[in-house]
């Protein structure tokens, strides 16, 4: 049995190749950016207002003031999305201009509708009149202030959320290229796992593959559902590893069958493949029987997951999805560090993922309970939890205000 700290180490030396591929920036969301992105363009393309109003010359307001005001000509409408007066501009113009309309070359500064007062009157407007000196650039918005042609628009590992897609869009960039999601072949096992909904009381609903499943979208990857195996399918198991060197599947995941009974068959399965890693029962709870493996010279990769579904959950977490993202090339995740709110207590060898809540108390800090009912089978405290809290090896006991470190259960900390 190994470290989890030493488990990482061996995911983090096997990784799998996953090939890229060219998507629509529409379809991109939750995918991994393969190259970094950079603009094509300034943004905003050209000097704009910031506010409907009029478009004047600042130089033409220098000596202007109450006793001294100037009526300027108006010589045109500007709305956002029209091209703007290229005709010469004469001293003493002014343009209409509305929020985001191209500011034309003469004119360097807006006056707020707010501020105006029309000549001979607001219904039949021929002119505005300033009685002040008006700064230049008021209330514009200059070309290139957000982004300037080749800004870094996003870096390469990044995982593609709203936020970048609106960003995307705006600078025009209509395709990206991303990293392929790996192909994930899903087994449960197990004669008593059942897909039916009435059971008998020796039987289990079949959940751990259904949530898995539901991970998919946030944790980058395609889901095959493989189905049950039962007790004594062992070949067929043998005969779907062989399939999946020859197919587009990625990796194989397992739940239960994994540890040391009659029935257990998944290990010494995975033994009859030449492997180049591997590794079995890790120094963890929930979990322990945990197992990967990397098949040797073929970009594969096998895990298989203890049987409980909160294990399973667990295992998943902790060792699935940070495989995903290394072979994936994003960063590597960073827990939220929060203050906890209760004791805890466990081996001190064992590294143990709890099932917990976090809040904010009255003061605005984080504080996360540790709940009660942390057994494996107990799927009750998981719906009522909102994080994994990671209660790392090397200690024993955790009072309350010691600093934890917890993880999102349904995506991932880097996003």
């Amino acid at each position: 049995m190994i470290s989890y700290i030493h488990s990482q180490k061996i995911l983090k030396k096997a990784p799998i190749k996953i090939g890229d591929e060219i998507i629509h920036t529409k379809n991109s969301q939750n995918r991994v950016v393969s190259l970094n992105i950079f603009s094509k363009y300034n943004y905003p393309a050209a000097n704009n207002a910031a506010f409907d109003g009029f478009a004047v010359n600042s130089k033409d307001t220098k000596f202007l003031n109450k006793n001294s005001p100037q009526k300027f000509k108006i010589i045109g409408s500007m709305i956002a999305g029209t091209k703007p007066i290229t005709k010469k501009i004469k001293k003493f113009e002014s343009v209409e201009i509305m929020t985001g309309g191209i500011i034309p070359k003469a004119f360097d500064t807006i006056i707020p509708i707010e501020q105006i007062i029309f000549y001979p009157n607001k219904d039949n407007p021929k002119y505005i009149v300033v009685d002040k000196k008006i700064n230049k650039h008021q209330h514009v918005r200059f070309a290139g202030s957000d982004y300037k042609k080749n800004d870094l628009i996003i870096k390469k590992g990044t995982i593609i959320n709203s936020n970048h897609i609106l960003a995307l869009k705006t600078l025009g960039i209509k395709k990206i290229k991303v990293k392929k999601k790996p192909n994930i072949l899903f087994f449960s096992t197990g004669n008593e796992i059942s897909d039916s909904e009435n059971i008998p009381a020796w039987k289990v609903r079949n959940s751990n593959g259904p949530y898995i499943n539901s991970l998919n979208e946030n944790f980058l990857f395609n889901f095959i559902n493989g189905g049950i195996l039962r007790d004594n399918h062992a070949f067929i198991f043998k005969k779907q590893i062989r399939k999946m060197l020859r197919s587009n599947i990625d990796i194989i995941v397992t739940s239960g069958a994994i540890s040391a009974g009659k029935f257990d068959f998944i290990p010494s399965v995975i033994k009859t493949f030449k492997l180049s890693n591997y590794f079995k029962g890790v120094e963890i709870k929930p979990g322990k029987p945990v197992l990967f493996a990397k098949i040797k010279g073929k970009e594969k990769a096998l895990f298989g997951l203890p049987g409980n579904p909160i294990s399973t959950a667990a295992c998943y977490r902790f060792f699935v999805n940070p495989y995903l993202l290394n072979i994936l090339g994003v960063q590597t995740e960073k827990p939220i560090k929060t203050i906890l709110k209760n004791t805890y207590a466990k081996r001190k060898n064992m590294t143990h993922f709890v099932k917990a809540k976090l809040s904010s108390s009255n003061s605005g800090t984080l504080q996360l309970e540790a709940l009660k009912g942390q057994d494996s089978f107990r799927i009750k405290p998981f719906t009522q939890s909102n994080m994994w809290a990671v209660f790392p090896a090397g200690k024993q006991s955790f009072k309350k205000g010691d600093m934890i470190d917890c993880f999102f259960p349904n995506y991932p900390n880097t996003i």
